[in-house]
């Protein structure tokens, strides 16, 4: 007895929906072998408790492992800069900036993550929530008391890391969409690199 093309088809797409990764396999294998990355953002934060919204977009840049350059758009021209040892919050507007030990201002961060340096379980408890509408979400609760994160959820398609949804511990709730995302490019290292200028104020966090 033939089978019917339908019925026929359905049976050889069950090894590929067999084999679909899950959350968890989709981040490990777009962070295996990432060097560098480049991509752009949209950031939506809200004030739980003054239900104020914030909107800023701009471009995100990692050079594994352990540097960053997390750059807003707009009249302010703030940024920030992780050049393996020091976190660097620049605002040029107020001719200000603000230094704090790498090791401590990304422990159990998404930064930390992306930047290659954390171990998924070491530092995370790990929860798989699924998948919808093409996009497969890990829940992360870090381990380290030290984190300002008290969840962060992870949400991925078949790029990458397509969004993140941040709850820290002053009532703020994070949104950031990613896309236009670039693997493995040349970037040059002034990206990764800064010293402050000798007119700024430099405050220690």
């Amino acid at each position: 007895m033939f089978l019917s093309r339908p019925i026929l088809l359905f049976l050889l797409l069950l090894p590929a929906a067999g084999a679909a990764e899950s959350p968890r396999q989709r981040l490990e294998s777009f962070l295996s072998n990432l060097h560098t990355l480049k991509a752009r953002f949209q950031q939506q934060v809200i004030d739980t408790e003054t239900n104020e919204v914030r909107l800023a977009h701009g471009t995100l840049y990692v050079s594994r492992p352990d540097r960053f350059r997390w750059e807003y758009e707009g009249d302010e021209g703030r940024y920030i800069v992780a050049d393996g040892r020091t976190v660097w919050l620049v605002e040029p507007d107020l001719s200000q900036v603000s230094q704090r030990s790498q090791k401590a201002a990304l422990a159990g961060t998404p930064a930390g993550l992306l930047a290659g340096k954390l171990d998924l379980d070491h530092d995370f408890r790990v929860e798989e929530l699924g998948a919808r509408e093409g996009t497969a979400w890990l829940k992360l609760t870090p381990r380290d008391e030290r984190s300002p994160f008290e969840q962060i959820l992870i949400g991925l398609d078949g790029e990458g890391v397509k969004r993140m949804e941040m709850a820290d511990r002053f009532g703020q709730v994070s949104n950031l969409r990613f896309s236009h995302l670039q693997r493995n490019l040349p970037l040059p290292d002034k990206l990764f690199r800064f010293e402050p200028p000798p007119f700024y104020d430099i405050l220690q966090q």
